[in-house]
């Protein structure tokens, strides 16, 4: 199952779990945290996301366990068990506090609470197999999920409140223009401040904005830079990183007042970026999870988190 699962993450996948806008700077100063936090041996990390406080959730994309550590003493331990044959690519926690998961190979979504690691609600957006739920980024009236492999976004809305809706009430929006293109991979998703979603195709090397009433889309003007292998979004303002996996490559861009084009300010690049799949922001630290797609994930393949100046 582990070299089956090798042979497919390297050459395609690397979601992107996770895509977020950044929390305030916090009061602790992040030079103290430890630059590099291993993750257990063999976990196979996808998704990752930090939450309250210094806590950050990290998923498999092996057997779809979550583990949760702390980014101040670099400890931590499995919240969610994994189970065989199910997989978490992004994951990302709502105002409310709950751990939402696209669920990759599963064709749905999950959502726990944090602190227990129980199921609060499951939406199967899909039974098709021939499907990859990849990353999510929550609005505030809708969590917004791609798929790597069907020119949709499924889209659950929140009710009032952000309540949890039942486990049917979702949509499938289908994608118009380049966010369409076959074969494209979409992966990482953002929320722009003017309403637009941002996708990354990891094929491509495109970025795509995406009307999230109808589906229409067009190609976010990056000045001819392609983001080949682009997985994981993360937003703050008008600065974005893409994360780019196999390219061991974090392109920074920073956007127009319009949100429709962006300029590569810089790459980030190093020796401790090992196939990295996603990140988040902690004050003037960009997170990134390793998720070393260009070897076969084995029980003693090690893997890890490291800290970067954003």
């Amino acid at each position: 199952m582990r070299r089956k699962l090798s042979l497919l993450l390297a050459p395609l996948v690397a979601a992107a779990t996770l895509v977020s806008v950044g929390a305030p700077a916090p009061a602790h100063p992040v030079r103290q945290f430890p630059a590099r936090i291993a993750l257990p041996d063999g976990f196979t990390p996808e998704g990752l996301t930090i939450g309250r406080g210094t806590t950050v959730y990290v998923g498999s994309v092996l057997d779809g366990a979550v583990w949760r550590g702390d980014l101040r003493t670099g400890r931590g331990s499995v919240l969610i068990p994994g189970t065989p044959g199910t997989a978490k690519a992004g994951l990302k926690l709502d105002p409310q506090g709950r751990l939402w998961t696209a669920d990759f190979f599963g064709g749905g979504a999950s959502v726990y609470d944090p602190n227990t690691g129980a199921r609060l609600a499951h939406y199967q957006f899909t039974t098709d197999p021939n499907t990859l739920v990849n990353d999510l980024v929550i609005t505030k009236r809708a969590i917004y999920f791609t798929d790597s492999v069907r020119p949709v976004l499924y889209v659950v809305p929140l009710g009032p409140g952000h309540r949890l809706p039942a486990s049917d009430a979702f949509r499938v929006l289908p994608l118009r223009g380049p966010g369409a293109t076959p074969d494209a991979f979409n992966n990482g998703i953002v929320a722009l401040p003017n309403g637009d979603l941002l996708v990354a195709q990891m094929l491509t090397g495109q970025l795509v904005r995406v009307d999230p009433r109808t589906g229409d889309s067009r190609l976010f003007d990056l000045g001819g830079y392609s983001v080949d292998r682009a997985d994981g979004l993360v937003l703050r303002g008008r600065t974005l990183h893409v994360i780019r996996n196999l390219s061991n490559v974090i392109a920074v861009v920073r956007l127009n007042a319009g949100y429709t084009a962006g300029v590569v300010q810089r790459e980030i690049t190093g020796p401790q970026l090992r196939s990295l799949a996603t990140g988040d922001l902690f004050g003037s630290a960009l997170y990134v999870v390793n998720g070393r797609f260009d070897v076969e994930s084995t029980p003693s393949t090690d893997y890890d988190i490291v800290r970067l100046p954003a």
